[in-house]
């Protein structure tokens, strides 16, 4: 029976191989996806025409060109029309990088970040904005604060918080310092490790090149399958993607996009120790490009979070009285940090993330009632909810 089953002129075998594709059936599918991506093409110039028309308006009326929310409000709306038929993550960048193209047709966007090159924080903006952007590497956060303030670059990516180490204080110190610094958007990416080298091949691997902590991240993966290389710790997983390739038995613990950059090939991925080891990044932009977020209402189907940094009288319950509006108004708080003021000893500032725009009634009389019950109550930005 299993020999009837390979013979072509078998009932059988007819019967279960006629859905198979002919030789001119693949003719004719292949000539149907040029024929589909010659219409993707057309449709992508009409966008790019219709974009650049757009972006002549915004000029003229002095609007910004980058719009967070109305980016994800045209991703969620996709997802739903795809209804998972096309892979969700690659459609997701498809049109990030759709958006990225255009926009650069409106206006090349400047954006800082915290470098080098290929650093999880060019990750997270490259991951945001898409590769049609001008990015600038600097080499601290108080250079992105800075830049951004002198208007040098558009935007800065910088790191907020990490849920294994906490938060970034310096970064929550520098709205202290730099008051028309604004936040307009927010990225969550996995710390993901991967193995890297210029061969390829595992075997020849004598030597690990990376950061401490990347290298303590991976340190079981390490024991188990490269027991015998040796680890050598450098400043940045960066630096030692750039090892890596000069060297052919040398590897590299760093980020995908080092990978991209230093042209290596990756021996394997996700090799932390930990799966749950994520990272968030602020997007920070001038005080005027984020007025206009606070003044339009929110739109239908995007998910808002707004930061607010605030200050209390020094006497008891001040705390609580500052806090309690967002419990009767159904607020949710997601985040409260404490920061020292640096105007006296003792007195300190504190930083909230809330679930809402700041034009919802309820967070809107809330925060009305936080002015009403502290000394200083600053709004750092409502902007798109990634997490």
């Amino acid at each position: 029976m299993a020999n009837d089953s390979k013979d072509k002129n078998n009932p059988r075998w007819q019967s279960e191989n006629n859905d198979l594709p002919k030789e001119e059936d693949l003719q004719t599918l292949r000539k149907e996806i040029d024929q589909i991506d010659k219409q993707i093409l057309e449709l992508l110039k009409r966008r790019a025409k219709v974009a650049k028309k757009i972006g002549e308006i915004k000029r003229s009326k002095g609007l910004k060109i980058y719009i967070p929310e109305r980016e994800k409000e045209i991703i969620e709306k996709l997802l739903k029309e795809n209804n998972k038929e096309f892979p969700e993550e690659a459609l997701k960048t498809i049109f990030l990088e759709i958006f990225s193209a255009c926009r650069s047709l409106q206006e090349p966007l400047k954006v800082g970040y915290l470098g080098p090159e290929a650093s999880f924080t060019h990750q997270a903006a490259l991951e945001q904005f898409g590769s049609s952007t001008s990015f600038i590497p600097l080499p601290t956060i108080g250079d992105i604060f800075e830049e951004v303030e002198r208007e040098n670059i558009d935007y800065g990516v910088v790191p907020v918080e990490n849920t294994i180490e906490g938060v970034v204080n310096y970064t929550l110190d520098m709205f202290l310092e730099k008051p028309n610094i604004k936040i307009v958007g927010e990225i969550v990416i996995p710390v993901a490790q991967h193995l890297m080298s210029r061969s390829g091949d595992l075997s020849k691997i004598k030597k690990v090149y990376s950061h401490p902590h990347a290298l303590a991240q991976v340190r079981n993966w390490l024991d188990k399958y490269l027991p015998h290389a040796k680890r050598i710790e450098v400043e940045s997983t960066a630096k030692a993607a750039q090892l890596a390739k000069e060297d052919e038995q040398a590897a590299a613990v760093a980020s995908k996009v080092a990978a991209r950059v230093y042209n290596l090939q990756i021996l394997k991925k996700n090799i932390q120790d930990r799966t749950d080891n994520y990272t968030r990044f602020l997007v920070i932009g001038k005080d005027k490009t984020s007025s206009e977020a606070e003044q339009t209402p929110p739109k239908r189907g995007v998910r808002y979070k707004t930061s607010v940094l605030f200050a209390v009288e020094d006497e008891a319950g001040a705390l609580y009285r500052a806090l309690e509006p967002f419990y009767r108004h159904k607020v949710n708080l997601t985040k409260i940090e404490s920061r020292p003021s640096k105007e006296k000893s003792w007195d300190y500032v504190f930083f909230i993330d809330l679930d809402g725009h700041v034009l919802e009634d309820n967070v809107k009389k809330a925060l009305q009632e936080l002015k009403e019950r502290t000394k200083m109550v600053r709004i750092l930005g409502t902007y798109p909810k990634e997490v």
